[in-house]
């Protein structure tokens, strides 16, 4: 083995969590356009990004939980009850009806926070909870039964477009500028990577890591319930048994792929766009030329174990 090829290992291995997922999600751009008929028409741009845009949103929540070193295994409940929640109140105007949604994702947020933070649980057992228990009150408050949604202005919000471009997008990208900045500019943000990288330092600094974790806890499920009520308003529809249906599997993906690491004290925001970008790609490039749904899935399971141990040699250097 050369001197050349010693040097450049470690410079791949820093790289590859970094940067990889943009060069797959180039490398399948290039693939789609030169194989896949009309990839690049409008519709089919339209489709994806309105497809992705619902796990951007989650995966954003669930990046700045992991960024604790947590985990939040309801947000997909979440959205259900969220879902749930949008028929009954629409009646009382739709700002009602958001906002009743948003406070249960608040209420969620706090008892998953309160579990983790002051009760003690590991964060996967604090959230398993109400990833079970959520959906089943979701479909209790539904009654079990699809209703629609015949509202203009909720629907404008999963259906309509703005300047050209599908209103889901926008509020997907403005959360994503929001998220970016708070993980950035804030002193929460700091604080947030500082009990992920080393809580106990963090408690010994002063930091009100507890207070911290449930505020953490608490946008992830408001996250997760602005795409819950998006779900709806797109599919102008409310089911609790399918809204938000093993969504946290794609949030997570989509944070592991971008770059965050699961032991966290780091959150790539821009990264976890992109890793919900190349799944998304993924499964669209699989089912245009018809590959069967479980060559899709080893894929996917590649594409985690592949950013896993390039997440993990990074941290053991």
């Amino acid at each position: 083995m050369t001197t050349e090829t010693v040097a450049i290992r470690p410079r791949l291995k820093n790289w590859l969590p970094a940067y990889g997922v943009y060069a797959a999600i180039v490398l399948l751009v290039l693939y789609n356009v030169a194989f896949t008929p009309n990839f690049l028409a409008w519709s089919n741009l339209r489709i994806q990004l309105i497809q992705v845009a619902p796990v951007v949103i989650v995966a954003l929540g669930m990046a700045l939980v992991i960024g604790t070193e947590g985990i939040d295994l309801s947000v997909g409940s979440v959205m259900a009850l969220a879902a749930a929640l949008i028929p009954l109140y629409l009646g009382y105007g739709v700002l009602a009806a958001i906002l009743v949604s948003l406070l249960a994702g608040v209420l969620v947020g706090l008892v998953n926070g309160t579990l983790v933070a002051r009760v003690g649980l590991q964060p996967i057992v604090a959230t398993l909870a109400l990833f079970v228990g959520g959906r089943g009150l979701a479909l209790v408050i539904s009654g079990g039964r699809l209703k629609d949604i015949r509202n203009d202005d909720l629907i404008f919000l999963g259906s309509g477009d703005f300047l050209g471009l599908p209103m889901l997008v926008w509020i997907a990208a403005l959360l994503v500028l929001v998220v970016a900045f708070v993980v950035r500019r804030t002193v929460f943000g700091r604080r947030l990577l500082a009990i992920g990288g080393n809580r106990p330092a963090t408690e010994l600094a002063g930091v009100p890591v507890k207070r911290v974790l449930i505020t953490v806890y608490v946008l992830c499920s408001v996250l997760a319930s602005i795409a819950g009520l998006l779900a709806v308003a797109r599919i102008q529809s409310s089911d609790a048994s399918a809204v938000g249906l093993l969504i946290e599997l794609s949030a997570i993906t989509a944070v592991v792929v971008g770059g965050t690491p699961l032991t966290g004290g780091r959150v790539r925001v821009l990264g976890t766009v992109a890793g919900a970008l190349l799944m998304q790609l993924v499964v669209a490039t699989m089912i245009k030329h018809n590959l069967p749904s479980s060559s899709t899935e080893m894929v996917q399971a590649a594409i985690i174990l592949i950013a896993v141990y390039a997440a993990r040699e990074r941290k053991s250097r």
